[in-house]
């Protein structure tokens, strides 16, 4: 399998390691940006909304992500939602990944996505970001409620691989500025290195289904009606002779 092309369209940070330009990371081709908002039930980014307001006011799409922990997952979503206040053209996204002996669970997860999505009448556009933890916990099953939410995959080498729950990744953070593949940064951001990462259709698409992931159903088309039934000599008539 040949290495999938890398398309820098995104780029992750927090308070490590804050844009210095907003205006050269766009200027750079980057579309979007997803900051760490929140951590557990009390952690907030101080960073956040200063960096939020310089990347806005640059033209930059906007997302942030909660670093989840061990702690009640409701209390972490109200962490999440009161500090970050989310608007609906903003991507929400869950960090699920190895934190030690306070790493989230999987029902913890799934508990802090419903509450999320629920309370911001969101159904299915929380994004799921992981890596081996995911595939970790569930080896070869396949967790439907994930599953049906994009995943942002972690994975820094050449030929990224899903948990057996998605048939393919939404976005690929194919980098955390040290190793993957490059490139490792782009100018603005820090030149030691950034989470870069690399969505494989075009800017227009990513714009599109940035917030909801394009999931919206279209409403089924009206049925035409071709014939009636005379209501006196309960004649069928065909309305549409070329039918």
């Amino acid at each position: 399998m040949s290495a999938p092309k890398i398309n820098l369209l995104v780029v992750d940070l927090s308070h490590w390691d804050p844009a210095k330009n907003y205006a050269q990371v766009k200027a750079n081709g980057v579309v979007g940006v997803i900051y760490k908002s929140t951590q557990g039930t009390g952690y907030q980014d101080p960073t956040y909304k200063s960096q939020k307001k310089k990347a806005l006011d640059a033209g930059l799409l906007w997302g942030s992500y909660h670093f989840g922990d061990d702690s009640d997952p409701d209390y972490q979503a109200n962490n999440y939602i009161s500090f970050t206040q989310p608007s609906a053209d903003e991507l929400i996204c869950l960090d699920f990944e190895d934190n030690g002996s306070s790493s989230m669970g999987i029902n913890q997860a799934q508990n802090f996505i419903s509450a999320v999505e629920s309370t911001l009448n969101r159904d299915q556009q929380c994004v799921f970001y992981s890596g081996n933890r995911v595939k970790d916990l569930l080896g070869s099953k396949r967790n439907a409620f994930l599953g049906a939410r994009r995943l942002w995959l972690a994975q820094y080498g050449n030929t990224p691989v899903c948990q057996a729950s998605w048939t393919t990744y939404w976005l690929w953070q194919y980098t955390d500025g040290t190793y993957g593949p490059t490139p490792h940064t782009v100018d603005g951001c820090d030149a030691g290195g950034v989470d870069c990462n690399s969505y494989s259709g075009s800017s227009e698409q990513l714009i599109s289904e940035w917030a909801t992931g394009g999931q919206e159903i279209p409403p089924e088309p009206t049925p035409v009606q071709n014939t009636i039934v005379c209501p006196n000599c309960l004649t069928t008539i065909n309305l549409n002779p070329s039918v």
